[in-house]
């Protein structure tokens, strides 16, 4: 009798700490996901370039509103505040650089800025693809659009190990951005835009 007491006794201490260990294990789970690094995302909205023909709107503010198209040089020309860099820009970003310019001049400007026409750029696609080569792209593009212009992945394009060879403006490095095509099916990954001068190597 007294051995059976010792026995349930221990059992219950024994239930007891496997409880009381349970939530840490769950804890540490919980801080391993945390701590864990996150992939950077393959999000790259559509840039500016020479030739690109953009709408400027200025609230209630005609004389201000204007059509430009962006130099050679890479710079557009605007009322009050000049030159200034289009080039390398997204539509957002040249936005707030206008308004913040404009705040000189004007109380509170609304800035809205529209790609009317991209000028034709390329990009290159090479390796595992049906059709490689030289592309013309004719507005945003993304790399899944471009792939799908090659004609596609051959049968043993390892899909996961895509990269994007993207030249770095004036230093002269490259850039090289891996992309999983496994990603972007599975819904785990944002629309990736290509620039002129990328170059898509599929393995």
């Amino acid at each position: 009798m007294k051995n059976r007491h010792v026995v349930t006794t221990f059992a219950a201490a024994l239930a007891l700490t496997v409880c009381s260990l349970a939530p840490l294990a769950a804890k540490d789970k919980d801080a391993d996901k945390k701590s864990a690094p996150q992939a950077p995302a393959l999000n790259d909205e559509y840039r500016l370039g020479p030739g690109d023909k953009l709408r400027i709107e200025v609230y209630k503010d005609a004389q201000l509103s204007q059509s430009v198209q962006v130099r050679p040089d890479g710079k557009i020309t605007l009322p009050l505040v000049g030159d200034m860099e289009a080039t390398g820009h997204t539509p957002i970003e040249l936005r707030d650089t206008i308004a913040t310019s404009l705040k000189e001049y004007v109380t509170n400007p609304t800035v809205t800025v529209i790609v009317v026409e991209a000028l034709a750029s390329k990009v290159y696609v090479m390796g595992e693809v049906t059709h490689p080569g030289t592309m013309e792209l004719h507005g945003p593009t993304t790399i899944l659009q471009a792939l799908a212009m090659a004609g596609g992945f051959k049968e043993f394009a390892n899909t996961k190990e895509v990269k994007v060879l993207r030249p770095n403006g004036n230093s002269g490095s490259i850039q090289t951005i891996k992309f999983n095509y496994k990603d972007v099916l599975n819904g785990d990954a944002r629309p990736f835009y290509l620039r002129s001068g990328d170059t898509v190597v599929v393995p």
